[in-house]
């Protein structure tokens, strides 16, 4: 599904990932573990055009991405949880998820996606109308996870 190989890339002249090869087969769970100043921010900043690669590619089914800017990724089925969630604490649950439903094509798909989340995460369903900023910490990274996946990461999208 995902097949990064020889990756370099960094931040301006500091070259923080060195010919980075991975994969992630379709249906699997992969973790990307490491120390603070590892590489794994700028691993998934890379793979997400959040950060330009220097040297390398990128396939995400079959199709190159690593020339694509981060919108285009985005609509191919990629989404990142941010590190810090990055929520927008003055806007509900529920708005916060609509705002991870931006590509969807319809209202219903946006009823779909947010019908799953509640079932995936029933807590935000019971606080749906609360301010994100009121919520634990636990309940805010369900949340941004939610987020996430309102986009409906892996799924074909037809241009």
């Amino acid at each position: 599904m995902l097949s990064v190989r020889g990756l370099d890339a960094g931040y301006g002249s500091l070259k923080v990932l060195r010919d980075l090869t991975l994969d992630v087969p379709a249906g699997q769970i992969v973790a990307l573990l490491g120390g603070n100043g590892a590489g794994k921010t700028t691993t998934m900043h890379a793979i997400t055009g959040i950060i330009p690669k220097i040297r390398g590619g990128i396939l995400f089914e079959g199709r190159q991405i690593d020339r694509m800017t981060s919108d285009q990724i985005f609509r191919q089925g990629i989404a990142l949880v941010a590190q810090g969630r990055q929520l927008f604490p003055e806007m509900t649950v529920r708005e916060n998820l609509e705002m991870g439903a931006i590509s969807a094509r319809s209202h219903a798909e946006t009823a779909t996606a947010m019908a799953e989340m509640f079932a995936l995460f029933p807590r935000l369903r019971e606080r749906q109308d609360q301010r994100a900023a009121s919520l634990s910490g636990g309940e805010q990274q369900m949340l941004a996870t939610g987020r996430a996946l309102m986009s409906r990461p892996g799924w074909r999208r037809s241009s």
